[in-house]
């Protein structure tokens, strides 16, 4: 049996088409455990925040435990908002070259069975959630208003890059909510920095599906921004530096964050003067740099905690 078989058409030569069951496979799709980076770039803005939130408290390390359940809440949760968004676009999914693989549009996987699958992913990170206290409960459940939104944005503004900020910076909230059962002033300012993070790097996405989305009438920043990309990720890039040093100040981080938060410039900078629209594989591999990204400022905060 062809072990690629019903492989997704940007997804190829991982761990699901090469080992997984085939019944499970369409599933696994489904959730992209085929392609973790957007779980990653989701758990990212947790992580960053439980170590802000140490750094605040003054403990030596952010909560282990906190980052583990972080972990796998922003796998599942991942895998039900890639669900819910297959579900809601299985019609555009099987307009698009990139896309009409997708278990749903390729038939692999019916509404009804993908919207139970939902379902039971979204109960595994309500399990995770419930381990922390009241309000960070509370503020979890908040946001999935903007999770469930999101699919549509695409149909009625060139903005849903905003939108997807909104919901995969929400952990920025979420770490300081569960380490200290509050928000303030820092963890504000992360959130919006992590916004004009994800309007960034979504942006260098969404150049795979130019004119894909416009045979679709979807509409995207790639398309608004079109040839002054660059420029625009230099104004959403540098927010995203300006914003999360403020939320740094504001919690009182020090030399170590700032060794990571130039990092973390760094490495934007050399996504916006390496990046290439035309290239979809440029494009591509950009987007996905951004766990390093990530990763950088992370251990910036780790370090700064710690000493």
């Amino acid at each position: 049996m062809n072990t690629l078989q019903g492989r997704v058409a940007d997804s190829v030569g991982n761990w699901v088409d090469r080992n997984a069951p085939s019944a499970v496979k369409p599933y696994l799709r489904l959730s992209r455990f085929d392609r973790p980076i957007g779980a990653w770039l989701l758990l990212l803005p947790c992580w960053w925040s439980a170590a802000l939130a140490a750094v605040a408290a003054g403990w030596p390390l952010p909560n282990v435990w906190h980052l583990m359940l972080f972990f796998v809440g922003a796998f599942v949760m991942r895998g039900a908002g890639c669900t819910w968004n297959d579900i809601a676009d299985h019609d555009i999914d099987k307009r698009v070259e990139r896309t009409r693989s997708r278990p749903i549009a390729a038939g692999q996987v019916t509404l009804s069975q993908a919207l139970a699958y939902a379902i039971l992913q979204s109960l595994v990170g309500f399990l995770a959630l419930v381990q922390f206290n009241g309000f960070a409960i509370a503020t979890g459940i908040a946001s999935l208003g903007i999770v469930a939104l999101y699919p549509f944005m695409k149909r009625f503004t060139y903005w849903p890059q905003s939108v997807l900020g909104l919901a995969f910076s929400w952990g920025a909230l979420m770490g300081w909510a569960c380490a200290l059962g509050r928000l303030d002033l820092a963890p504000v300012l992360l959130y919006l920095g992590s916004i004009a993070w994800v309007i960034g790097y979504d942006t260098i996405y969404a150049h795979q599906d130019r004119a894909d989305d416009l045979f679709a009438g979807v509409m995207s920043t790639a398309l608004l921004f079109g040839e002054r990309t660059k420029p625009m990720l230099v104004l959403f890039y540098g927010l995203a530096v300006s914003l999360i040093g403020l939320a740094g100040l504001a919690a009182g981080a020090g030399f170590w964050f700032g060794v990571g938060l130039a990092a973390f410039a760094a490495h934007l900078g050399w996504q916006i003067a390496t990046v290439d629209i035309a290239d979809t594989a440029n494009c591509l591999m950009r987007f996905r740099s951004n766990r390093d990204a990530g990763l950088l400022l992370f251990a910036g905060l780790v370090l700064d905690a710690a000493l």
